[in-house]
């Protein structure tokens, strides 16, 4: 039976990594990094690393899985984001108002499987996904002073980019006393596409401006490591550490005139800590902080202000100005019953964008802030349970102008984001 249950994993993992990539994979984020993977994170606001109860925990801490026992994660998620720039003063390029992105509503699919291979050591396998680098502008009128006919946010029709990043990874973890280790391979795959940009290209800001927009869908492939560890400190009392590499990737070659360095657009790194408590045999209480190094990455880091005639695209050339984020996430879980646990968590990051970076940053408007989120795990049979997690992130906003060498007018990003989860779990 049970190899035949894994047979149904394997099936099931290359099902959830089509679904995967044939959506877009936003989510409430921390930049484009999503707050949590798997329903239990999600209901926790990101919170975990040193307190794993599914295979999931495996994205987040390889470490963990020596203490999940072997069990199946399946979830669905519902996103909703709500981005709008508002633009004021002028006349300029942008189109004067208030424009609102659509594709507000997408499914995200994640599944973990982990397996002990014996009471000290186990492996496991998981995919899931990144995004919220996504946005969709219609073809409103363009501002006065557009030199081409046309209309959009940049005077070249529908504009928005697509950023789709999926994951999988393959851990191994072993246990020594208290402490316990973990090391996972990352494969990853991206998906990007641009539109609405032509107007970079004519005013001849583009390096290769062939290669700038309206080039459908391009596509890498990059690979990385992370490790991690659990310490129980002493009975109740556990902290996480874990690290991951930057995902080296291949270039997007048909954006090569848009992102610095010939297309270059590797995933960055990142490390996170923290700390989980039983304060009580039935509530157990975190604390984790997580830094994304976004500044590893030319094409995200690099400012906007220093575009020029033939930067884009060039070695070191502008980007979308993103700082490091860091974000702090405290979270409960309190068993109700035998079969019920409660969740709730709460997290803050900082904000990426900085206002002189807003225009560039339309397409890329990753400008929240707090993320509140709850929850439930519901044990349905003694090997089954579900799982439901909902987040709100309030509404943020960054404003600025537009770039020095375009007509000044004043420019307003804006974001808000709805999500709700639901998960399966099978212990065997």
């Amino acid at each position: 039976m049970t190899s035949n249950y894994l047979r149904g994993s394997v099936s099931a993992l290359g099902l959830v990594a089509a679904l995967t990539f044939g959506a877009a994979t936003a989510s409430a984020t921390e930049g484009y990094f999503q707050t949590g993977y798997g329903t239990i994170q999600k209901a926790q606001a990101g919170a975990g690393v040193a307190n794993p109860e599914d295979a999931m925990s495996l994205s987040v801490n390889p470490a963990s899985l020596v203490h999940v026992g072997n069990q199946f994660n399946m979830a669905f998620t519902l996103f909703s984001p709500h981005r709008d720039v508002t633009v004021s003063g002028g006349p300029g390029l942008l189109p004067a108002g208030k424009t609102t992105s659509g594709s507000d509503y997408f499914l995200m699919p994640n599944m973990a499987y982990s397996r002990q291979i014996d009471s000290q050591s186990a492996w496991g396998v998981a995919l899931y996904g990144n995004g919220g680098m996504n946005t969709n502008y219609g073809a409103v009128t363009g501002g006065a002073f557009c030199p081409v006919p046309g209309a959009g946010v940049f005077c070249g029709g529908p504009a928005g980019v697509n950023l789709e990043q999926m994951f999988i990874t393959v851990g191994y973890a072993r246990k020594m006393g208290n402490l316990s280790f973990g090391i996972s391979p990352v494969l990853a795959m991206q998906k990007f596409r641009a539109n609405g940009l032509a107007l970079f290209g004519l005013l001849g800001f583009s390096s290769d401006p062939a290669n700038l927009t309206e080039r459908d869908n391009d596509y890498s492939f990059g690979a990385g490591v992370r490790v991690g560890v659990q310490w129980e400190m002493q009975p109740g009392l556990r902290l996480g550490l874990t690290g991951s590499t930057p995902i080296w990737s291949t270039k997007l070659d048909k954006y090569a005139g848009l992102f610095a360095n010939g297309g270059s657009f590797d995933i960055p790194g990142s490390v996170a800590a923290g700390l989980a408590w039983d304060a009580t045999p039935d509530l157990t209480l975190m604390l984790d902080w997580r830094h994304i190094f976004y500044s590893q990455v030319g094409a995200v880091s690099n400012t906007s202000t220093t575009m020029l005639p033939g930067s884009l695209g060039s070695a070191g050339g502008p980007g979308f100005g993103w700082s490091d984020v860091d974000a702090v996430s405290i979270a409960a879980a309190y068993k109700a019953t035998k079969d019920l646990t409660l969740r709730v968590g709460y997290s803050h990051n900082t904000n990426p964008v900085h206002s002189a970076d807003v225009m560039f940053n339309i397409f890329a408007p990753g400008v929240v802030t707090d993320h509140f989120s709850g929850g439930a795990s519901y044990k349905m049979t003694p090997n089954s349970g579900i799982e439901f997690a909902v987040g709100y992130v309030p509404r943020h906003s960054v404003t600025g102008t537009t770039l020095p060498i375009l007509p000044p007018q004043t420019v307003k990003l804006s974001m808000e984001q709805w999500e709700a989860s639901v998960g399966y779990t099978y212990k065997f």
